[in-house]
């Protein structure tokens, strides 16, 4: 075994054998209902916000509909004005929150979750969106629409063995022309030679 791959191998059991993290309050907690993931810097989090399409937000370059589902969707806090972007949804796969968004494009609405990341870098913090609900609406809905969509949208796919992104085509579209790193191929196949030799 290489000293890279023994070293890789050390930090990640050192990390599985960490204790894990509590859910810190923060200055959004008050009567969160979020669930706790053991991130690092992780904070509950439940605020009202207006959904926005973050590019339009920074560029100005707005396109109908909060760029009907390509777009990266942020939160547009109401009590301080800061633009959260919201990275993940509820669900513990790989995934944003931009389906559970988008039908909310423009509208207020309440979101209960996670704000990741340190908090001395507060800007540069991001959401992970649990549960959401229109301002003023009585129920929350669970921010987990993405796998449904995915099977819909891929039935014979969805149906196959495996985990999603191993299935997806335009995740194998990217891997094919950006490497399995997203560096290139030619920054893969280094990798590959150097640590699986």
């Amino acid at each position: 075994m290489t000293a890279r791959r023994l070293a890789a191998t050390l930090l990640a059991a050192g990390l599985a054998l960490a204790p894990p993290a509590l859910a810190q309050e923060g200055p959004f907690s008050a009567g969160s209902q979020a669930e706790s993931w053991g991130l690092s810097g992780e904070e509950t989090a439940r605020f009202e916000a207006r959904v926005v399409d973050v590019l339009c937000e920074l560029t100005a370059d707005c396109p109908a509909d909060c760029g009907a589902g390509r777009r990266q969707l942020g939160l547009l806090r109401a009590a301080d004005g800061v633009l959260v972007l919201a990275a993940k949804n509820g669900q513990p796969l790989f995934t944003g929150a931009g389906l559970d968004l988008l039908p909310f494009c423009g509208r207020t609405v309440e979101v209960d979750g996670l704000m990741v990341g340190d908090p001395d870098l507060a800007p540069a913090r991001v959401f992970q969106v649990q549960l959401i609900r229109p301002a003023g609406a009585d129920g929350f809905v669970k921010a987990d629409r993405w796998t449904q969509a995915w099977q819909e949208r891929y039935p014979d796919l969805a149906a196959a063995p495996g985990p999603w992104f191993r299935k997806d085509p335009r995740v194998g579209a990217l891997v094919a022309r950006d490497g399995w790193l997203g560096l290139g191929l030619e920054t893969d196949a280094r990798f590959l030679e150097e640590w699986f030799p």
